[in-house]
This record gives structure tokens, sequence and C-alpha cells, in this order.
């Protein structure tokens, strides 16, 4: 096993390697002192000999030596945040913008060519007279490779239906998430609507899943479109391992955009790598306001997909839209048929008291028969033509009082 001072020495690119390698969950978001115990701590630790200092470096950074470079600091790794006008920054400090992030110029861009969300290592030289950021020197890695390999590229991978599902039948659930599980399985890979009047419990709704997902090994972004400024901190509480991309209300329409596209770079560069990772979106309407054309979200949400072959990672979009937005039924007109899911909350039944406030009659799935074996999909649909014989409010209490009176779906279902 690698002595404890020398996985603390080593460069932080290099302690992502190994962390990858030994599957430590969510390991981009720890600091370096928990991700170095969670090395240590891995079984298969003991078995995986420290490689020689030159598999950290590509062969154009081995070939530059700190001789030749005075001023070069501290290997640094942060995620590619690209502006407009061709140069990027490394953020450092989450993905908001911060005192402590690293210019990377746009020849760097264009050499090892660079896209947002790339995740990039290498040594950063102190700000020079007139600048107020660190610079990078070289790229060392990027995503955990040498620059020099050929990188997959999301939208050209293969889009397979989604097979995996996010819930067992027998997990014991937030009953929020047990009532969506039952009108449509939630499955790693999809793309799943929920159309939302105003007070009717989609932050609610997006949290209880959130929780669900946060025990998975996927990877969880949040990007919050329009929110108010104080929603924020309370996002981070609840979810401090999740990435979470802000675009809030103070903020331009054009900034709020290229959160967006940031926080959907970087969940591509995940899943171009094998991993799983869900993104949640509050809002897309809201969203439609900063691209001013709604139909400029549905590439957003249209990234949702399970990756073909051995190694291939998913994208699963959840994002909300506000029937009561000005953009809401634009957005809903440009995004139909494209989900896998679509649910709709109801305000009128949340102000009952209801929970969940989903309305049964107006939810659907597709794929349905490949996520459930041929027993539960006959009892699910039972169960939703039962409810559909109901009113609204009579469906969404009947529902409620099932889940409530049982531990499982797979309770729930048996007993019908």
């Amino acid at each position: 096993m690698t002595p404890p001072m020398a996985l603390a020495d080593e460069h932080l690119a290099e302690l992502h390697r190994r962390a990858r390698e030994l599957g430590v969950p969510r390991y981009r978001m720890l600091t370096r002192d928990d991700l170095v115990a969670a090395i240590q701590a891995s079984p298969e630790a003991t078995s995986s000999p420290p490689p020689a200092a030159s598999e950290s470096s590509s062969p154009s950074a081995a070939a530059a030596g700190a001789a030749d470079e005075p001023d070069v600091g501290e290997v640094i790794s942060g995620v590619l945040d690209r502006m407009p006008q061709g140069y990027g920054f490394l953020r450092l400090g989450g993905m908001g913008e911060s005192e402590g992030d690293v210019y990377v110029s746009a020849s760097q861009i264009r050499r090892c060519e660079l896209r947002p969300g790339d995740e990039v290592s290498g040594p950063a030289r102190p700000p020079r007279r007139g600048e107020r950021h660190r610079a990078l020197v070289r790229v060392e890695t990027v995503n955990g490779q040498s620059p020099e390999e050929e990188r997959k590229h999301f939208e050209d991978l293969t889009p397979a239906p989604p097979t995996r599902r996010l819930l067992a039948p027998d997990a014991q659930a937030d009953p929020l998430v047990r009532a969506v599980d039952l009108l449509g399985p939630l499955a790693f890979g999809q793309r799943v609507l929920v159309l939302a009047q105003p007070r009717s419990g989609r932050t609610t709704l997006l949290r209880a899943i959130g929780a669900t997902i946060a025990e998975t090994p996927a990877s969880l972004c949040i990007l919050l479109a329009d929110e108010r400024p104080e929603e924020v901190p309370q996002w981070r509480n609840l979810f401090p391992q999740a990435e979470i991309f802000a675009a809030t209300a103070d903020q331009e329409p054009r900034d709020q955009v290229r959160e967006a596209e940031l926080a959907m770079g970087h969940a591509k560069r995940l899943a171009e790598g094998g991993d799983d990772v869900v993104v949640m979106i509050d809002s897309l309407s809201r969203l439609a306001l900063g691209y001013r054309d709604p139909a400029r979200v549905k590439r957003l949400f249209g990234s949702g997909r399970q990756l073909e072959g051995d190694g291939g990672g998913s994208l699963t979009v959840i994002a909300t839209v506000l029937d009561s937005d000005d953009r809401g039924g634009e957005v809903r007109e440009a995004l139909e048929t494209t989900e896998n899911l679509l649910l709709r909350l109801d305000a009128g039944l949340a102000g009952k008291g209801i929970v969940p406030a989903l309305v049964a009659t107006e939810s659907r799935a597709s794929g349905e028969d490949q996520l459930r074996d041929p027993e539960e999909l006959a009892k699910v649909r039972r169960l939703r033509e039962e409810l559909g014989g109901m009113d609204a409010e009579e469906a969404a209490r009947a529902l409620a009082e099932q889940i409530a009176a049982t531990a499982s779906n797979a309770e729930l279902l048996a007993r019908l």
C-alpha cells in the first residue's frame, strides 16, 4: 500500500486517477484530505502499487521541465468554463466564479480540443503584473487522460433505451418517489418531464428524488435556473455531494444560459467516461427566457440517454416546466413526445394537503415493458386503470393511502 505521506504528496490529478480506478464514489467532490482517506480505505488499494512518476504526465508535459518554467506553481484540477471569446477558466471552488479560478488561453483550448465541462489538470503559474488570475501553464490531463489520447464524444455514442431501474420495487423509499415509480418507473438514461403549477410541490418532489439518487453510485448535478439567491444555500445543505449550478435571478439571461451549458457539458463529459449522471433542472421554462427560444431547451432535455456498449454511462435528465409561466406552454409543446416519463403536479390537490399532488390520468411512461417484469407490469396497469376511473382528487387520495399502508411498492402491488 502507498505510504500515507506519499499519497498526500501526489498531484490532485493523480489522486483522481487512483480514485476512479478504485471506484471511489463522487471522488471529484471530495477535498484532498478526504480523497486520500477514501483511497487508503479502499479494499483494492493494498494491491495497487504506486505508478511511476511519468504515468501521470502526458508526453508533452514531460518534455517541459521545471527549469524552463521557474514560476510554475502547484498542479490544479478544475472544470473548464469556456467563454464566448474562446478563452476559459478552470472553476475550482464549485461551478461558480471565484477569485481562485485559473485562466486557460484560447490556444490551449484549441490545441487540446477542450470542451466545456472537461475536468482539466495541470500546473498553474501565479498572476503576473496586471493579471487577476493564475494561468494554466500546460494541460497534463483531460478527464483523467492524457490530452493526446483519443476521447469519446457524447454525440457520437449510440443511445439505447433505459433498462436499469433507479429504485428497486421492494425499496422502502419516500412516498413521493414511490408514487412516481408506480406511475412510470424511474430509470437511468431517462428524460423525465414534470409539468408543475405554482405551489404544487415541485421543489419537494425534486428534493425527494434527489435524496433517492444520492443513495446510488450516480453523480448528481442540479441546475437551478432563475432561482432566488436564498434558495441556493438550502440546496447545497441538502445535497453537499452534488454539483450545483445556480443561475440565479440576479444574473443576466446570457449568464444563466452559459451556466446551463456548463452544467450539461460537465454531465456529458462524465457520461462519456462511463459514469451514471443525473441532472435535475428547475425549470426549463425559465431557462427558455434566457435562450429567447423555447425550442433551444429541447437540446438540453434531449441529451438524456443510456449509452450503448461496455462501459457506457448514462445521462438522466429530470426537468420541470412551469404550467403558469409565459413560456410554459411553448416549452411543453417543444418537448412533446421527447420524454420517457411525464408527470403532472396539481396546485389544487396540493392545496388540499394531498401528497403527492400527482394527476394519475395525465402521467404517462414509455418503454415500461423493458423495465418491469410481466407480473409487475400487469399489476401496475391494473392499479392505473382503477385510478383512471376516479376523479383527480379521489385518485390522488387513494394512491396516497395505499402507499401509506405499505412499506414498498412490491408490497402494495402484491395486495392487488
